[in-house]
């Protein structure tokens, strides 16, 4: 059977952007592949993190990933610093990946801005992690967003580098997943942006955990333009905002955009909006519930965590002594 890997930051604060574009897709995949379902606590290091609330954002995560329907007893959830053979093959594939395929990444030039000279290591050299995530499990697709899909690409570099190096088809390279409508959800408040867990005006975004007033608020609060809905998916494209909510709205209510605009074209906002808050409520309001239990029991969400990197580790290791027999680094038994 193919193999997935995918994972989420525990940054905080998880948005409608990531069930979305990533954890809604998990739930649907995780029956016709091996899945394998990570908490990147190494990556969220690349930023200043406060220990606790790190914790607290890796059991989250663990939360909303099992609340909107991953079944931790069919895939596999851990959190990716119980697994050392992330870091130690990171460290053989950095080897191998020359700084001009680094230097084309756009999220580090993106994150580090103009303070590039006092940016971290880790923030320009995580792409290798992240290949290493990836191949270290030799998965053969990688469900992400269209902004990562660079970051799978460079895996693939990396794996071909690899079985070029040593001369043998020891990695697959990994085909990047992206699906459906919204992959990329925009701000509520600023349909040029991104959705962001980082963005400072909370009504810019729909959480995860927001209770059924909240999420009505929100959508009530979007932003929007006062003439109606077009009845064209190519005028929609020229107002963004209500691209974005028309992409939302048919993401959620499992349709294309074209069958989503056809129901409300001519209508006004207040209209739609009304349809778009019940649906959110519906799906997300059931997912914000289930997150806020689980968390009461951590000891169910660790002793979850710790199962996942048991059978990851089952996985893993064996791979990575691979690599380590193939490169020549000697483990004398005695």
């Amino acid at each position: 059977m193919n193999r997935i890997f995918s994972g989420i930051q525990p940054t905080g604060n998880l948005h409608l952007g990531n069930y979305l574009g990533a954890i809604r897709n998990w739930v649907a995949l995780q029956h016709d592949y091996e899945c394998i379902f990570c908490i990147v606590d190494l990556h969220a290091l690349t930023v200043p993190q406060d220990p606790a609330e790190l914790r607290a954002a890796t059991r989250e995560v663990t939360a909303a990933y099992i609340a909107a329907g991953v079944d931790p007893e069919h895939c596999i959830i851990f959190n990716q610093s119980m697994v050392t053979a992330h870091s130690e093959l990171a460290w053989i594939l950095s080897c191998l990946t020359p700084l001009g395929w680094l230097n084309r990444m756009t999220q580090f030039k993106e994150k580090a801005g103009k303070q590039r000279e006092m940016a971290g290591l880790g923030l320009y050299a995580y792409p290798v992690l992240m290949a290493a995530d990836i191949i270290g499990y030799k998965a053969t697709h990688v469900p992400v967003g269209e902004d990562q899909k660079q970051h799978v690409e460079l895996a693939r570099d990396i794996a071909g580098a690899f079985n070029r190096r040593y001369e043998r088809d020891f990695f697959p390279l990994p085909e990047p997943q992206i699906f459906g409508e919204a992959t990329r959800v925009m701000s509520l408040r600023d349909g040029t942006k991104k959705m962001s867990k980082s963005d400072t005006s909370d009504y810019s975004r729909l959480n995860m955990t927001d209770d059924a007033d909240t999420i009505a608020l929100k959508v009530r609060r979007a932003k929007t333009d006062p003439e109606p809905l077009p009845d064209t998916i190519a005028a929609l494209e020229k107002r963004p905002e209500a691209d974005n909510l028309v992409g939302i709205y048919a993401a959620l209510a499992d349709l294309t955009r074209e069958q989503a605009l056809a129901r409300f074209a001519g209508k006004n906002f207040s209209t739609f909006k009304e349809e778009l808050s019940a649906v959110a409520v519906e799906v997300l309001g059931k997912i914000g519930g289930e997150m806020r239990r689980l968390m009461v029991e951590m000891d169910h969400i660790d002793a979850i965590l710790h199962q996942g990197a048991e059978r990851a580790s089952a996985i893993a290791i064996p791979i990575l002594r691979e690599v380590q027999d193939i490169t020549g680094l000697l483990r004398p038994e005695h």
